[in-house]
C-alpha cells in the first residue's frame, strides 16, 4: 500500500522545533541503551555525537583527528569532551550536561605525545564514570586509536563496540524526524534540477556535477559523501567517480546524490539521463527500462512487517547478462548517513546471512544498476521510502527522464 506524503513544515516550524529534534533522538538512543544493557557510551565518531546530541564541529576534520568524544550515559548525563577552544558550540544544547576540553588522541594532535595524551583521557573518562556511578566498568566504544583503547582496557574498562546500539537505535526514526528528511529531500531535488539543466555537451563531468553542489551548498547541505556521477563510457561499470571527461551530445548521465544534507539527514536517490538533445539509442532505452523494472518490481514488495529474505526473495531476477555488474544489495537504510540494513540479494543455494523485517519508521533506499560490456553503458535508478504503519511513502519523488522512457 502506497501512503501519501504529509504536508511539509515550514522553515519556522523546523527552526523551533530542532532543539526537541535533538532531544528525541537522545531519548531513543537511552532507551535503545537500556534495552541492550548498554550503561554508558564513549563515542568519537562525528556522525553519531551529532545524532545523540545535536553537536557539530568540523565534520571533515573530526572524522580523521580524533580530538573531540562524547560520554553518554542510559541513566546519566553527557560529558561532551570538546576541541579545544570550541566550547561554546554547544553551550545552548539541551542534550548536553558538561562540556570538558578534549585531549588529541592521534600523534599530531596530542603533539607527539599519544601515550600521555592517552592516560589524561582515561584520566577524564575515569573521573566522570566515578562521578556518576563508579559500579560501571563497561563502556560502548567506537573507533578510538589503539593507544586510546589500550589505556582504557588498563584502567580496568571491559570494552565493547558502541555500532549495534547506536544503529539500532538510528534505524527507527523519530516522529520528529521526519518533516527533516522531508525538507532535506526537497532541497537536494531542486540541486538536482539544478545540474539537470545545465547538462549540456562540451562540459565536463565535474563542472556539471559543480552546480549540484551549488545549489546543495547554498541550501544548508553539509556535505556529498561520494563523487558518484558518470558519463557515457564511463557509466559502465558502475561506482567511477566524476572526472574531467567532456561530456558528448547522446551521453548517458548517472547520478547518485549521496548527500548529506539539511539538518544533517542524508538524502539518497539516483537518476539518470541523456545529455543534450540527441534522441536516445534502443540499447540505452531497454537498459533503462529494464532499471525502471527492477525498481518498481522491488518498490512494489516493499512493505512493513516483511522479513529480509522475503524481500530479497520477491526481488526483480537481474537477467543473466547484468548479474556480474548488479548493484551490491537490494536496499539499505538510511538517517543520518547510510544505516542498517544494507539488504543483501537472495544467491541460490546459500543460506541468506540477514535475518529480521522491515519496521515501520524504517527509511529504505532501492537500488537499482544496470548495464554490462555489451552495451558498454549502465543505468543507475533509486529511491527513497519512509516506512508506515500501513503501507510506504516515497520520499523521493524527482521525475524520471521522459526521453529514456516513461
Amino acid at each position: 500500500m502506497r501512503v501519501d506524503a504529509a504536508k511539509p513544515w515550514n522553515q519556522g516550524a523546523l527552526d523551533k522545533s530542532r532543539l526537541d529534534l535533538y532531544c528525541s533522538r537522545q531519548l531513543r538512543l537511552r532507551e535503545t541503551m537500556r534495552r541492550l544493557d548498554v550503561p554508558a557510551l564513549l563515542i568519537l565518531d562525528p556522525i553519531d555525537i551529532f545524532y545523540a546530541t545535536g553537536a557539530r564541529n568540523m565534520l571533515f576534520f573530526s572524522m580523521r583527528t580524533p580530538a573531540r568524544y562524547l560520554l553518554l550515559f542510559a541513566e546519566g548525563p553527557a560529558f561532551l569532551y570538546e576541541y579545544f577552544g570550541c566550547e561554546h558550540l554547544a553551550a545552548d544544547l539541551p542534550t548536553i550536561d558538561h562540556i570538558v576540553p578534549a585531549e588529541g588522541l592521534c600523534h599530531t594532535s596530542s603533539g607527539g605525545d599519544v601515550q600521555g595524551a592517552s592516560k589524561r583521557f582515561t584520566s577524564q573518562i575515569l573521573a566522570a564514570v566515578g562521578s556518576i556511578d563508579p559500579t560501571i566498568r563497561t563502556l560502548a566504544i567506537d573507533r578510538f586509536p589503539l593507544s586510546a583503547i589500550d589505556a582504557l582496557r588498563a584502567s580496568g574498562f571491559v570494552l565493547t563496540h558502541s555500532d549495534r546500539v547506536l544503529q539500532e537505535a538510528r534505524m527507527i526514526k523519530t516522529a520528529l524526524e521526519i518533516p527533516y528528511m522531508r525538507e532535506a529531500m526537497r532541497r537536494v531535488e531542486a540541486a538536482v534540477q539544478q545540474m539537470e539543466q545545465s547538462l549540456e555537451p562540451g562540459r565536463t563531468e565535474a563542472e556539471a556535477w559543480a552546480d549540484y553542489h551549488h545549489k546543495f551548498m547554498a541550501t544548508e547541505g553539509q556535505y556529498v559523501a561520494t563523487r558518484l556521477f558518470q558519463t557515457g563510457s564511463r557509466t559502465f561499470p558502475y561506482f567511477q567517480e566524476c572526472g574531467d571527461r567532456i561530456m558528448e551530445n547522446g551521453d548517458l548521465v548517472c547520478l547518485d546524490t549521496d548527500a548529506l544534507g539539511y539538518e544533517g539527514y542524508a538524502v539518497d536517490f539516483s537518476r539518470s539521463f541523456v545529455c543534450g538533445d540527441a534522441t536516445p539509442t534502443p540499447p540505452q532505452r531497454k537498459l533503462y527500462s529494464l532499471a525502471r523494472e527492477q525498481l518498481e518490481t522491488n518498490a512494489a514488495a516493499l512493505a512493513p512487517g516483511i522479513p529480509y529474505e522475503e524481500l530479497a526473495d520477491l526481488a526483480w531476477p537481474i537477467p543473466e547478462a547484468y548479474q556480474e555488474s548488479r548493484y551490491y544489495c537490494v536496499g539499505h537504510g538510511l538517517g543520518v548517513s547510510g544505516e542498517f540494513p544494507n539488504i543483501p540479494h537472495k544467491v541460490s543455494g546459500k543460506p541468506y546471512p540477514l535475518s529480521g523485517t522491515i519496521e515501520p519508521g524504517m527509511v529504505i533506499c532501492l537500488e537499482s544498476y544496470v548495464g554490462c560490456r555489451e552495451a558498454g553503458e549502465g543505468i543507475k535508478l533509486e529511491n527513497q521510502y519512509l516506512i508506515h504503519e500501513n503501507g510506504v511513502e516515497q520520499m523521493s519523488i524527482y521525475p524520471f527522464d521522459q526521453e529514456l522512457g516513461v
